[in-house]
């Protein structure tokens, strides 16, 4: 990015775009006072064509940080596929800057590979593949320090040369935590196609309630439909003794009375265990290695009340 670009930019999309004070010595300022920043965006109409045989686009959100978005989004995709061999599922990580996915899948150490056709994704099962820019790091523990501008190309350079395959069932985006930059483009980008809404996970004390409201709020002034919310580490069963706790308080009748008053569905609640954290760290395939926990059940009737409600968007 240019050092030279003022910290009060109004953006080249906004119709004052070059005209105020702020773009005063600007080295952009003519370029924006044309117009030509406002006019349709060319690379529009080669990701609706790229993503033409995604069948359904879902963004995982989140509210706060730490409410267990990547993890969840790995059960998802993992039940997703284990359910149905012959559907295919896309996993897009756009938490740019922590992307955490390729170790929780296992694949940390693949590389990316570039063709004619585009940026093949990592496969972790068959049916199951993954794209990350964890992948194009020179060290898993480089940071990445990346301005607004810099995150938004990478993103829709994601969208546009990633050859998912003739057909993706499902393109499952997990996204950073909050309603920032990468959240305005890929709502940006998406919305010029078909089947695009969003999952929302939160923990249930209001701390995290609080913020979600916030998410919420964003999907609708932005018109990103909301499949629904999901309660993560509702609670923890005791893998000895079986009995249930509370880690977090529903003082405020957590997620469940948030989307009453809210009016957007309730998927269900996902329980904590302690095998999960462990899985992920190894990156084993823990809703295999773990077919029978109540996690895995969990995530399974969430995935029923997700594929119904995808039928009324």
């Amino acid at each position: 990015m240019d050092p030279n670009i003022p910290s009060h930019c109004p953006g080249t999309d906004s119709s004052s775009a070059g005209q105020v004070s702020a773009c005063q010595g600007c080295p952009n300022q003519n370029i924006c006072a044309s117009g030509v920043t406002q006019l349709p965006d060319p690379a529009l109409e080669v990701l609706k064509h790229r993503l033409s045989s995604v069948k359904y686009k879902i963004l995982i959100l989140s509210g706060k940080g730490g409410v267990g978005k990547s993890t969840f989004t790995s059960l998802l995709t993992r039940v997703l596929a284990n359910e149905n061999e012959q559907k295919n599922i896309g996993v897009l990580d756009v938490d740019i800057c922590g992307p955490s996915l390729p170790l929780v899948f296992g694949v940390q150490d693949e590389n990316i590979h570039q063709s004619g056709s585009g940026w093949s994704p990592v496969f972790v099962e068959e049916n199951l593949s993954i794209m990350s820019v964890g992948f194009l790091l020179e060290s898993k523990d480089d940071a990445v320090i990346w301005r607004g501008p810099k995150k938004n190309a990478m993103i829709k350079q994601f969208l546009t040369e990633v050859d998912w395959g003739d057909t993706l069932d499902y393109l499952i985006v997990d996204t950073p935590p909050g309603t920032s930059d990468e959240h305005l483009s890929l709502v940006q980008f998406l919305k010029s196609t078909d089947n695009f809404s969003a999952v929302v996970v939160t923990t249930p004390q209001e701390v995290s309630l609080l913020d979600v409201r916030k998410e919420l709020d964003f999907a609708r002034k932005v018109g990103l439909p909301i499949l629904g919310v999901v309660e993560n580490m509702s609670s923890f069963v005791c893998p000895k003794c079986k009995v249930t706790s509370e880690i977090f308080p529903k003082n405020t009748g957590g997620a469940a009375q948030m989307s009453h008053e809210m009016g957007v569905p309730f998927l269900g609640s996902v329980p904590l265990d302690p095998s999960l954290g462990r899985c992920c760290d190894e990156g084993v395939n823990f809703v295999q290695k773990h077919a029978g926990s109540p996690t895995v059940m969990a995530i399974k009737n969430i995935v029923e009340n997700l594929t119904m409600n995808l039928q009324s968007i």
